[in-house]
């Protein structure tokens, strides 16, 4: 039988007959209704059951469905602006095809703990928040594929199987290919550069492996990445490609999933920002400066812009401290269900809230001493690039690093042997690093000299050393995390929420 889709339901006229198939994502029961919270993959609706439609045999049959039982409803189509999606269902018949047992997910995540949820990520997928996740993914990978096919790109495969690294193999995994060692792809960069030469502007996209030992939010040992690559470009143009990029799958998110943010809680108003306004570009010389206070921009002072928010977590703590307890207070003295149900609500928020707050006022001390005392040289690391944001709304531009911290491809600035033309786009909120890219070395000389420079065997890189020998252009390209994408757009804690099935240091199941 032909049946209908929930994402479908505003093309229809009001009382049309429809039948959904699905699952049941919440139960509330009284004499004479069954409400089901119900769910089919594209969205959510609220279904009837009452007992003068359906007759009592019916109604006590349909009290049988659990969380997560699925079930065919077929019923009247009811606009209704309180119910849940818009719309709610007032079945008329049903078919029941299973009875689910004892769903184990019943609680707020929070309340579960995160360990649990990885262990039961087969499940927790199903989840509303897990399911507007993966519909912002889908779409980000959907803008990835339109930007790139309408501006000329051929999207090209680079082997996950590899004889060497392209930055060393300390943290890839080893596997046997036939007697020989080979490893994991921690990038397709080096295959793009290849294939670019023959396609002029080519991108890769499919997963890559680290084998780091980080346990950290931003970390996955298998993750999916973008490696567009251009010839005849240079880093300026670029930063010109990646503000396009960025703009665009923005711009998709923000027209193709509202639904999904306001489930989320998403403020959509910081990525509206990162459409309209610029990006600033900053030599990373200069990035150190804001970094550690000695340069404002346009009067904001990152040190004192972190002072500030400290002292601003600190007054939310003590006034959501004190809303609680006179919510609390009130509750005790009685008050009606519908009201007290608004008030703990309010208070979980609250709650949550000073958490937050209380995680600031633990970081941001140790994050305003690491800036004050970065040396000109170093990397940032996640505290310098959350303090040298918070200057900016949108994200920002860091270019021209250090030539001792970045890969051995990348060019090196002309009359400054010590930075090389790299780029990597910053997102603010504390997101971080999101996009690496580079000018591409073409002098074979100092590409071979950076090769022992890196105690790397040339003999793996012949054919790479080839494409200067060849043919040689100025060439450019960056690589993208698509699950850091993700987290930022959603705006999420912990990057294992960003894909179907993390996997990472110490878990690997299910």
């Amino acid at each position: 039988m032909q049946h209908q889709y929930i994402q479908d339901f505003a093309q229809y006229a009001a009382e049309t007959n429809i039948t959904i198939k699905g699952w049941i994502d919440k139960v509330r029961n009284s004499k004479t209704n069954h409400f089901f919270d119900f769910r089919d993959g594209t969205g959510f609706t609220q279904c009837v059951v009452s007992i003068d439609v359906v007759g009592e045999a019916a109604f006590e049959e349909a009290k049988s469905l659990t969380l997560e039982s699925s079930v065919s409803f077929s019923g009247k189509l009811i606009p209704n602006e309180r119910s849940l999606g818009g719309f709610e269902l007032q079945v008329e018949s049903f078919e029941i095809y299973h009875i689910a047992h004892n769903f184990p997910i019943t609680k707020e995540d929070k309340e579960h703990g995160p360990n649990f949820l990885e262990e039961h990520r087969h499940l927790w997928l199903r989840r509303r928040r897990q399911w507007a996740i993966n519909r912002v993914r889908n779409q980000l990978i959907m803008g990835i594929h339109d930007f790139f096919q309408s501006d000329g790109f051929v999207q090209m495969d680079a082997p996950l199987m590899t004889g060497s690294a392209c930055e060393g193999t300390t943290d890839l995994f080893e596997t046997d290919f036939f007697g020989q060692p080979a490893y994991l792809s921690q990038s397709g960069q080096l295959y793009a550069e290849a294939m670019s030469m023959a396609m002029n502007k080519v991108y890769t996209f499919g997963p890559t492996f680290r084998s780091e030992k980080s346990n950290t939010p931003r970390h996955l040992a298998e993750f999916w990445m973008i490696e567009p690559e251009v010839a005849f470009a240079t880093n300026e143009t670029n930063m010109i490609l990646i503000e396009r990029f960025i703009k665009h799958v923005i711009q998709r998110v923000l027209d193709k999933c509202s639904e999904e943010f306001k489930l989320l809680g998403r403020d959509t108003a910081p990525l509206q920002a990162v459409v309209d306004h610029a990006f600033p570009q900053v030599a990373y010389t200069d990035a150190v400066k804001i970094l550690n206070g000695s340069l404002d921009v346009e009067g904001r002072n990152a040190i004192a812009l972190q002072e500030e928010d400290l002292a601003a977590a600190q007054q939310l703590i003590e006034t959501n401290k004190a809303d609680i307890a006179e919510r609390e207070k009130a509750i005790k003295a009685g008050m009606k269900k519908g009201a007290r149900k608004h008030n703990e609500k309010l208070i979980a928020k609250m709650t949550a809230a000073i958490k937050v707050a209380e995680e600031q006022i633990r970081n941001i001390p140790k994050w305003i001493e690491s800036a004050k005392n970065f040396k000109l040289g170093e990397d940032f690391g996640s505290s310098d690039e959350t303090v040298l944001t918070r200057v900016f709304s949108t994200p920002v531009m860091v270019y021209n690093w250090p030539s001792k911290i970045k890969a051995f491809y990348m060019k090196e600035v002309e009359g400054d042997p010590n930075y090389v033309k790299g780029v990597d786009l910053l997102a603010p909120d504390g997101f971080g690093e999101i996009i690496g890219g580079s000018e591409r070395e073409t002098d074979i000389d100092i590409l071979i000299r950076k090769i022992k420079e890196h105690d790397l065997d040339q003999n793996d890189f012949e054919w790479y050393l080839d494409l200067r020998r060849f043919g040689s252009v100025p060439h450019a390209g960056f690589g993208l995390g698509l699950e850091r994408l993700v987290r930022w757009a959603c705006d999420i804690h912990h990057v294992r929420e960003t894909i179907p099935f993390p996997r990472r240091y110490g878990h690997i199941k299910p």
